[in-house]
């Protein structure tokens, strides 16, 4: 299989703090950025060993899993820290854009597009996301397989920390349902269910599409790209990052979530502490489910829920 994936990087020091891509200390997005690159290949690439200690030698592994892969990142005028980060010359490849930093993923947009019938999977994400799921590609298949191309599979995005008041935490919680409202119906198909290795797995449309990320395979991102409003730069969600990464696909497919009880079936590191450093400060910490889910469980339990076949056909 060959996988696309496209990243939208941008570092400035002089740029006020606000992002991590903002802050002074380049070395935080050092870090975030190299991780985020490194996990791509070791994951999915076709470059991964075990060492054999009675033979002395490393022999291939995950061979079945490797694909080929390629890495574009996307920069802009000049402000990004490829030069500074210790990978060879070949593990990715560097586009440079002249366009405003905020506008980046929409360049990925254009790259990805321009690859149309070369690829199996066209990926995005945003410099300081960290997979760690060797097995993300097979899931997202599976889903696809079972209830169609119609419907988009996103991971939930998490932060880690050994200190604070939790370990982790799942960041993109339910939004107003106003945000969204003008973009998806989010009553249409409202919940799928599926039986993945003996365990029954629940996938919600979620007021909050929102994970920073896309995974889109071969027909997905041809339909995206088919629409009129493909690229038309609309920042009408949340802001220019945010529309960037989600409002397209949230107009083109019906999306979903692993429900917060299987939150953990599709994920994806946001790199830091910053969203989990407000749990027991600026948001108290309940032991009880999220209000917003309850709600809309409520509202939807007369709906029939499609369920996600896993027979062989």
């Amino acid at each position: 299989m060959r996988i696309l994936f496209t990243i939208a990087h941008f570092f400035n020091p002089e740029g006020g703090g606000q992002h991590g891509s903002l802050r002074k200390d380049p070395q935080t997005r050092r870090i975030a950025l190299t991780t985020c690159l490194t996990a791509l290949r070791a994951l999915y690439g076709k470059s991964q060993y075990m060492i054999d200690i009675g033979k002395h030698q490393a022999i291939s592994a995950n061979q079945s899993h490797g694909h080929d892969i390629d890495i574009i990142v996307c920069t802009t005028k000049g402000f990004h820290l490829l030069s500074q980060i210790p990978l060879s010359p070949d593990f990715l490849m560097h586009h440079d854009t002249n366009v405003e930093p905020m506008l980046l993923g929409f360049e990925c947009q254009a790259v990805l597009k321009s690859c149309l019938g070369k690829y199996d999977y066209y990926c995005y994400l945003e410099d300081d996301l960290i997979l760690h799921d060797p097995w993300i590609f097979v899931k997202l298949n599976w889903f696809n397989h079972h209830t169609g191309n119609g419907n988009l599979l996103q991971p939930n995005r998490y932060e880690v920390s050994p200190l604070g008041a939790v370990p982790k935490a799942y960041i993109d919680g339910n939004l107003k349902p106003e945000v969204t409202a003008k973009f998806q119906n989010i009553r249409e198909q409202t919940q799928l269910k599926g039986k993945i290795m003996e365990k029954v797995i629940t996938f919600q449309r979620t007021f909050n599409p929102h994970s920073g990320c896309y995974f889109l395979n071969s027909e997905q991102m041809a339909e995206w790209a088919s629409k009129p409003y493909f690229l038309d730069r609309d920042t009408s969600f949340i802001g220019p990052l945010e529309s960037a990464a989600t409002l397209g696909i949230m107009r083109t497919f019906r999306m979903y979530k692993p429900a917060a009880n299987d939150a953990s079936f599709l994920e994806i590191q946001h790199f830091g502490t910053t969203y989990l450093s407000l749990i027991g400060n600026q948001i108290p910490l309940f032991q009880k489910q999220i209000q917003g889910e309850e709600e809309t469980e409520t509202e939807d339990k007369h709906q029939v829920e499609p369920e996600v076949k896993t027979e062989s056909n």
